[in-house]
C-alpha cells in the first residue's frame, strides 16, 4: 500500500511540474540515505541527469509564470508531464525509501504497470491544471498566472516530499484532488448554463 501511495504522490506531483519529483528523487538518492533507487533507476541519481533536470526545471518555472506562454508550455507539457509521471511512479514505487522496506514485492512481475499508472495519474492532474489556467488568466487579466504557478510548484515540492517521507498523507491529497475535480467540473457546467441563459435573455429582448 505504501508503494502505491509513494508512486501516486510522485506521479501527481509530476502532473503539476514534470521535473520536481524526478529531481528530488535523484538528489535524495545521490546525497542522502532516504531513497535507495533500484538498479533500473540508478540513472536518476547521475550528476549529469540531475543538472539537466535542474536546468529544465528552471525553464519550466519561468515559462509557466508568463501569461500566454504558460498556455503554450502546457501544450508542450501534455507529453512531458505524463511521461515524467510514469517515470516517477515507476521509480518511486520500486525504490526502497524510509517508509518502504520491500519494494520488490510490488509490481514485481509486470514492470510496465506502474509506469502506465503514473502516466494516467500525471495526465489527469496536468489536464486539470491546463484547463484551470486559462480561467485564472481570464479572471485576473493575467496577473494570477505567477501566483497560481508558484502555488502549483510549491504543491509539487510538498507532495513529492510527502510521498517519499510520509506516503500515508498522500491519501489526503488524492481525496482533496477528487473533490476539487468535481467542484471544478460543476463550476464549468454552471458557468456554461449562465452564459446560455444570458444569450437566451438577450434574444428575447
Amino acid at each position: 500500500m505504501l508503494e502505491v501511495l509513494t508512486g501516486s504522490g510522485l506521479a501527481a506531483s509530476a502532473g503539476l511540474n514534470a521535473y520536481i519529483p524526478l529531481l528530488l528523487m535523484g538528489l535524495l538518492a545521490r546525497y542522502t540515505d532516504l531513497v535507495d533507487l533500484p538498479s533500473g533507476w540508478q540513472w536518476l541519481g547521475n550528476g549529469w541527469i540531475i543538472l539537466i533536470l535542474a536546468a529544465l526545471l528552471a525553464i519550466e518555472v519561468v515559462a509557466d509564470k508568463v501569461p500566454v506562454v504558460d498556455h503554450v508550455n502546457d501544450v508542450v507539457q501534455t507529453v512531458v508531464r505524463p511521461t515524467a509521471g510514469g517515470l516517477a511512479f515507476g521509480a518511486g514505487s520500486s525504490s526502497q525509501t524510509v517508509t518502504v522496506s520491500d519494494p520488490d514485492s510490488f509490481f514485481s512481475s509486470h514492470q510496465w504497470i506502474p509506469v502506465a499508472v503514473g502516466v494516467l495519474i500525471a495526465l489527469g492532474v496536468h489536464l486539470l491544471k491546463a484547463a484551470a489556467r486559462p480561467l485564472v488568466n481570464a479572471t485576473t487579466a493575467g496577473f494570477g498566472a505567477p501566483v497560481a504557478s508558484t502555488a502549483e510548484d510549491a504543491t509539487s515540492v510538498i507532495m513529492s516530499a510527502v510521498a517519499i517521507l510520509l506516503p500515508v498523507l498522500v491519501l489526503v491529497f488524492l481525496i482533496g484532488f477528487v473533490a476539487f475535480v468535481f467542484w471544478f467540473l460543476r463550476r464549468r457546467v454552471d458557468r456554461r448554463r449562465e452564459r446560455q441563459a444570458a444569450r437566451a435573455a438577450g434574444f428575447r429582448v
